[in-house]
């Protein structure tokens, strides 16, 4: 005789209050992990923001700094981008906690397949940013800061390049989760891996606008966004023929015992 196989957790069977109140308990812990990695990191909050200008610096002409407008932009800038940067070292430890939430009311098949996916999710994410910062921006501020009038003196303000390079890293990175979100698609059965195919025209459209508004306005930097999602969408096309549809739980059954 075989069972289906159905989550057992008793969270699933827990009411609605219940369930709010754990959800209020994963929020704390996340953001507790949030404030722990603050707090290990706002000492190097200068340093940090040196690592991530280095792009720029490295363009500007000899005797040429960077400058802030704002005179409290000097300490809000690199407070403001170690923030950002504890949130991405915590990336694991909130979506570890999004996993226990959520984990409970998947069937053991879809547990098997989605922590993998959270994995690669954090990674693809990382790498994301990862290119931004090591093969985006130098090339990027090389044609802004060479294309410039010669009369033109370029001293970037801190916070104006802060700016650009946050957008840029958040851009980056949720565009590099294309193969996830692609995967995610076919594997739940609201499309197919041919019927992405055949509208691969109207995504290659949608991941030029998605440059477009997410970089600073020059077909350049558009460009350098949208080609590699073109690429990362026909990634999650292959590992979605190779997964295939997401199976019905009463099609997925525990042995007899």
């Amino acid at each position: 005789m075989t069972t289906p196989n159905t989550p057992d957790d008793p969270t699933t069977h827990m009411p609605l209050i219940q369930h709010l109140v754990e959800l209020r308990q994963r929020i704390m812990h996340a953001l507790l992990a949030l404030l722990i990695v603050f707090c290990g990191l706002v000492y190097f909050a200068n340093d940090i923001y040196e690592i991530v200008s280095q792009p720029i610096r490295d363009q500007l002409p000899e005797g040429t700094t960077m400058i802030a407008t704002d005179i409290t932009a000097t300490f809000f800038a690199p407070i403001k981008l170690t923030l950002v940067v504890a949130f991405f070292l915590a990336m694991p430890v909130v979506l570890h906690q999004a996993w226990r939430f959520v984990s409970p009311g998947l069937y053991a098949h879809e547990k098997k397949f989605a922590i993998p996916l959270l994995i690669i999710s954090v990674v693809l994410f990382y790498s994301g940013i990862a290119f931004a910062h090591f093969i985006i921006f130098p090339v990027m501020m090389e044609f802004f800061v060479m294309t410039g009038p010669e009369s033109v003196t370029v001293t970037p303000d801190i916070s104006a390049y802060l700016g650009i390079a946050l957008k840029l890293f958040f851009a980056f990175g949720l565009a590099f989760e294309i193969p996830v979100f692609t995967l995610l698609l076919i594997w739940s059965g609201i499309t197919s891996v041919d019927d992405l195919r055949e509208k691969r025209p109207y995504v290659i459209v949608f991941c030029f606008i998605f440059g477009m508004l997410l970089t600073p306005p020059d077909p350049f930097s558009q460009s350098m966004l949208a080609i590699p999602m073109c690429l990362l969408f026909e990634l999650g096309l292959l590992m979605g023929r190779m997964i295939g549809k997401r199976s019905k739980p009463d099609e997925d059954v525990a042995p007899a015992e």
